[in-house]
């Protein structure tokens, strides 16, 4: 490789590590990624672009120096990556590989962007994950109004408030500083990535097979490609992870006997912008929450642990509607206006709430991420956070390990699943309990929310609470940082 003068001193009229790069006549080097201290360019000429680190370090206010950094400078080909998701997790990764400079193709089974969804947040380390990808301003940009959760009865009393914790300090509470919608989050995810990534719609990977070198992917349109890993970010339900799974591997899904479905209502006068929370008797709780000026989010969650509810998210819509019509109809507080709504609502979405746990997350070159590997149910409040954090991981591992891809995908492992099996630690007898099906037990429910609502104990844990999830801090990857 032929290099000019090994330090150059570069003079500009701007602070832009980049284009004074640009000025010190490199031809031929395209700048890929600025990290702290050095900067990632890419070269052709090669049978495959390589990637070649030069150090740079701040002279004096216009002035940089550029020094070929013989130690990082061998060659690495970019990674082919290809990505079975566009929800959340996948365009995650895809946002921090394609600033090391790796080439990333998305294969989603929707026809369109699925920006869509009910409310979601980040918590703890989520945010600190936001603030490393730089985009934590974009975030705020979209976040939902949402103040507090309030607990009523029902004729709609407040029986306690439960407000969000906004003071900078402590753990998030039960409403997180950070609610925003699903759909925001894909498309800020999607803005940031598609002039880089390959997005490829109503396709998904049917069949793969791989050897030492490669993964040769089979998809849905009859094509067929190849390349360096393959990511199953395809959720809950992953393809992905049934495929690498030993065949005597136990059932992934912890189930704990709850359902739910949530949908959008015309936002009425009424809708404050604190949540409201309702328990009734028979296994039933309501959530009303509202994100815009416009509509009000519904959700109803179901205690019941019968095969014919099972079957009842694989029927139509209609017959789903129908369900849950029968067993919400007279539980009182606002219901009847809830389930009046649901009959015209255009998005409606009826699932069992599960975990996922499983102890493969990685088989050769295909690794999964997010909710396929992991999802910690929604009563952790914690699956969109893990999503990211994920991504975080995974790439800043690839990054270290680019040429040994089963180190990475070790480490990506070693370094994440502690966290993850603290977040999926959830007591699910006491959430039970917590959706009583007698009245007896909703009104002692209600007496114990009324008392530590009283004494304010929710927002003593949260203030004084570490920030750091489960005493868990976020790794370190020094290249992973955006350029922007």
């Amino acid at each position: 490789m032929a290099i000019a003068d090994p330090l150059i001193q570069l003079r500009a009229a701007v602070y832009d590590v980049i284009g004074c790069f640009r000025d010190a006549a490199y031809p031929g080097y395209r700048v890929q990624r600025v990290f702290e201290g050095f900067v990632a360019c890419q070269k052709g000429g090669y049978k495959k672009p390589r990637i070649f680190i030069f150090k740079w370090k701040a002279q004096e206010r216009t002035t940089y120096a550029f020094t070929h950094n013989k130690f990082t400078s061998t060659p690495m080909a970019p990674l082919k990556v290809l990505i079975c998701g566009g929800g959340c997790a996948g365009p995650a990764l895809a946002f921090w590989l394609t600033r090391l400079g790796h080439h990333v193709t998305i294969v989603e089974r929707f026809p369109a962007l699925r920006a869509t969804g009910a409310q979601i947040d980040f918590r703890e380390q989520g945010i600190a994950t936001l603030k490393v990808m730089g985009i934590i301003d974009e975030i705020r940009a979209k976040l939902v109004d949402e103040a507090g959760v309030a607990f009523v009865d029902s004729n709609g009393k407040i029986l306690g408030t439960v407000f969000a914790n906004t003071s900078g300090k402590g753990a998030q509470s039960i409403t997180s500083e950070f609610e925003i919608m699903r759909g925001d989050v894909v498309r800020l995810l999607y803005d940031r990535t598609k002039d880089d990534v390959k997005y490829i719609f109503d396709t998904t990977v049917e069949d793969f097979e791989q050897d030492e070198k490669s993964v040769l992917a089979h998809f849905s349109d009859g094509t067929s490609d190849t390349f360096d890993i393959l990511v199953g970010a395809d959720g809950q339900g992953s393809r992905i992870r049934k495929a690498i799974s030993p065949a005597d591997a136990p059932n992934p899904y912890r189930k704990p006997g709850i359902h739910m479905a949530y949908y959008f209502i015309p936002r009425e006068e009424g809708d404050s912008n604190i949540r409201r929370t309702y328990q009734a008797s028979k296994g039933r709780m309501i959530f009303r929450r509202t994100h815009n000026s416009t509509e009000t989010q519904v959700y109803l969650i179901l205690k019941d642990e019968s095969p014919e509810i099972s079957s009842v998210h694989r029927g139509s819509v209609e017959q789903q509607k129908e369900f849950w019509t029968q067993r919400f109809r007279g539980a009182g507080w606002q219901t009847e206006r809830f389930l009046e709504g649901m009959k015209t609502t255009e998005n409606f979405y009826s699932q069992e709430v599960v975990q996922v746990q499983t102890s493969t997350w990685h088989k050769g070159r295909v690794v999964l991420l997010g909710d396929a590997a992991h999802c910690p149910s929604p009563f952790s409040g914690m699956g969109t956070t893990l999503g990211f954090i994920g991504a975080y991981v995974l790439a800043g591992e690839i990054q270290k390990n680019p040429e040994n891809l089963t180190l990475a995908f070790e480490n990506y492992d070693k370094v994440l699943r502690p966290f993850v099996d603290e977040v999926q630690n959830i007591k699910i007898g006491l959430i039970r309990r917590g959706i009583p099906d007698t009245q007896l037990g909703v009104t002692i429910i209600q007496w114990i929310v009324w008392f530590v609502c009283f004494l304010r104990i929710p927002y003593l844990i949260s203030r004084f609470s570490s920030e750091e999830k489960a005493g868990w801090p976020l790794p370190k990857y020094p290249a992973l940082k955006p350029s922007n």
